[in-house]
């Protein structure tokens, strides 16, 4: 709940629609792939680094995850083709020969399946999130503070509780 909270107030506040996509995207990509995947670290440190909305970030990854677990058998067949076509073969070696291929655990069926269905996803995932969150902003939040049972519930102490939430 309280994740969800903050992540309501950053859909209320004054936060950039592309910083809330931008978070919501990468959230994406690792609620679509395996956790602890060396691709995942290194988009855990960028969201720390650039100080990308956390609550936006949290959220997306616990929504993407879910849908991952639908998903799972789908993706591990987009990354069993991959890594089975044998015009690729020669890459796969080279790749999983060095470290670095190794550390990125790609040869994995689902972890590049997943990872593949969430880069050709990112771009509709972004300017989908962001049209959503202007639409909210214009839309759906100007209706519901005219509300009356909205108005009385910004004169109450929940509000106030509302409002002292971080995020």
């Amino acid at each position: 709940m309280n994740l969800l909270a903050k992540f309501l107030k950053v859909l209320n506040s004054e936060a950039s629609p592309w910083q809330i996509a931008i978070a919501i995207t990468l959230g994406m990509v690792i609620g679509l792939t395996p956790l602890l995947r060396l691709h995942n670290i290194i988009i855990l440190f960028v969201v720390l680094f650039l100080r990308i909305n956390l609550a936006s970030f949290l959220a997306s990854i616990v929504f993407f995850s879910g849908i991952a677990w639908l998903f799972d058998p789908l993706m591990a067949s987009v990354g069993e083709n991959v890594l089975t076509a044998s015009s690729w073969q020669d890459s796969w070696t080279t790749l999983f020969n060095s470290s670095l291929g190794q550390l990125s655990q790609f040869n994995h069926t689902l972890t590049m399946g997943g990872f593949l269905v969430s880069l050709l996803l990112a771009p509709i995932v972004l300017i989908l999130s962001r049209f959503i969150v202007l639409q909210y902003r214009q839309r759906i939040m100007t209706w519901v503070n005219k509300l009356k049972i909205m108005q009385a519930f910004k004169a109450s102490k929940l509000y106030q509780l509302y409002l002292n939430i971080g995020g």
